[in-house]
């Protein structure tokens, strides 16, 4: 195992990289994706304004997420100006290029000099940096590729350490598992789509060998300090939720806890999940192929579809004693690997097959190729062809779909929301299923905010949430309150509809027309009593 110590100039490529990327993310501007304008920039502001007992739904589903994720970035945006709350988040995503590069120069095999190793170490973690995917989320607050920090990080201390894990003394071994669970627990705690990475490590654990009882002290305290890292995450949300809603995953689930807020039913998106063997075993294919098989996000890249075929050929391949003795990994953390990848994916396929919860894959993919093409019995001249053209053909291909971005200015969010004139006596209602949460947070903090159709909630649904909104709104208007609606511009016709079995009418020519300093362009229109 290569134990030296980072140069000088190790940690400065390390620094320039991180300047890179918070720069990179900065000249690409404010996130406007729909999960922004949902719940990234809502959850937090719920959560630090105790708004979970004022409003509902507003972020459909999304409401009840964990905002613990959301609160760094919307606390910095709203205290700081807008590039250094973009400037910190692009340089926290461009860390990924740290485990990467730790993993890559423990794990390279080559003939080459102690200084080329680590410029092909480089090389290679900057390969892993330019997915397609992975271009695309810089800089947005889907988080997937913040989590991979946390998840690389984890398994960089099994590949750096994994002669005393294999064979050292049992509480070190036990020790290092543990911090390295921890790390890949709270990766969970803070978003529950990082689970297959969990299943994962469990496997690279295991694929560590040694004796009984290293195997067993490392899978025991790898799992008590990752179950551990995520109770300490989740723990204080879930209770929450649960005595807010009866349903810890509220939501989700519900055909089990049963809460009478919602219907009794999973509310889980299995629109990718593939339903027969054989799409199952061509899934990688299938998505390389086409992105819609996957992911709402368009993307073109061949790497992970690449890292499929040639980690399965090198397993045949290895298992039947015919790979190259002559291996451009070392064999052992190329096993770690092959069993935390085999794992993660398996899990992941089952639970959700939506391409950018498995984004770590595509910046492992140049490590997984190159340690599966390494164990190929061919020359080693003819593997680095190999590797040098499929590397040439990934680059090539790649496509990033750059979601639309919006100028870096003060303040963060804003909208142009006409003058409400009696703040203290408002309830504003929302409609449909546009992404409406970012708005909720320029209203004044006194006026509720309840989405009473959606993908969550409808008018007619009979759930106890919906009961409670049409109280709420009628005790509201006897009261003598106001009742105002936001909608998506081009969604009035469902807007009345829903209303309708409110009672409620729109009074059309009151109705004003504002725009965000994101995207989109909504109404604002008072209601009454429908006659």
């Amino acid at each position: 195992m290569n134990t030296a110590r980072l140069t000088a100039r190790e940690y400065a490529f390390f620094g320039l990289g991180l300047l890179f990327w918070a720069g990179f993310v900065i000249l690409l501007g404010k996130d406007t994706s729909w999960d922004f304008r949902n719940y990234h920039w809502y959850a937090p502001y719920a959560l630090l304004h105790g708004r979970m007992t004022i409003d509902v739904a507003v972020a459909h589903q999304a409401s009840y997420y964990n905002p613990y994720l959301d609160v760094p970035f919307y606390w910095l945006a709203m205290h700081t100006r807008a590039w250094v709350a973009l400037g910190a988040l692009g340089a926290v995503q461009g860390a990924n290029l740290i485990p990467l590069y730790l993993i890559s120069r423990s794990a390279l095999r080559v003939q080459a000099s102690e200084s080329d190793r680590k410029i092909m170490a480089a090389a290679l973690s900057l390969l892993g940096m330019v997915g397609a995917l992975t271009l695309t989320e810089f800089g947005t607050t889907y988080y997937d590729n913040v989590m991979s920090v946390l998840v690389l990080s984890g398994l960089a201390i099994l590949v750096l350490n994994r002669d005393t894990l294999r064979e050292g003394p049992l509480g070190k071994s036990a020790g290092l598992s543990a911090v390295a669970g921890l790390i890949t627990g709270v990766a969970m705690g803070l978003k529950l789509p990082e689970m297959p990475f969990c299943v994962g490590f469990a496997g690279a654990l295991l694929a560590l060998g040694g004796s009984a009882r290293h195997q067993v002290a490392r899978l025991v305290a790898g799992g008590i300090a990752g179950l551990a890292g995520f109770l300490i995450i989740a723990g204080p949300w879930m209770l929450t939720i649960y005595h807010l809603t009866g349903n810890p995953l509220f939501p989700y689930f519900n055909e089990y806890w049963r809460s009478p807020l919602a219907l009794p039913v999973s509310y889980r998106d299995l629109r990718f999940v593939p339903s027969h063997f054989w799409r199952t075993l061509f899934f990688p294919i299938l998505f390389t192929l086409d992105w819609h098989v996957a992911d709402d996000l368009g993307f073109q890249d061949i790497r992970v579809c690449v890292a499929y075929i040639l980690v399965i050929a090198a397993a045949l391949i290895w298992l039947f004693r015919r790979e190259s003795r002559d291996a451009l990994l070392d064999k052992r953390i190329t096993g770690l690997l092959f069993a935390f990848s085999a794992l993660a994916y398996f899990a992941w396929l089952r639970m959700f097959a939506i391409y950018r919860y498995i984004i770590l894959f595509e910046m492992l993919a140049p490590i997984l190729i190159i340690g599966a093409a390494g164990l190929f019995p061919l020359p080693r001249k003819s593997r680095y062809l190999i590797l040098g053209g499929i590397a040439a053909c990934c680059l090539l291909s790649a496509r990033s779909d750059f979601l639309e971005r919006a100028p870096v200015e003060d303040p963060y969010v804003d909208a142009a929301l006409p003058p409400i004139p009696r703040p203290d006596h408002t309830i504003v209602l929302m409609t449909g299923d546009a992404p409406m949460g970012f708005i909720a947070t320029t209203l004044p903090p006194q006026i509720p905010v309840l989405r009473i159709d959606g993908w969550m909630v409808q008018p007619r649904d009979g759930t106890q949430m919906t009961k409670d909104m049409m109280r709420r709104v009628k005790a509201h208007q006897a009261a003598g309150g106001d009742l105002y609606l936001i909608a998506d511009a081009g969604d009035m016709n469902r807007a009345h509809d829903a209303l309708a079995d409110y009672h409620l009418a729109i009074r059309w020519p009151e109705c004003q027309q504002f725009d965000t300093n994101l995207i989109g362009t909504y109404q604002w229109c008072p209601l009454s009593k429908k006659s």
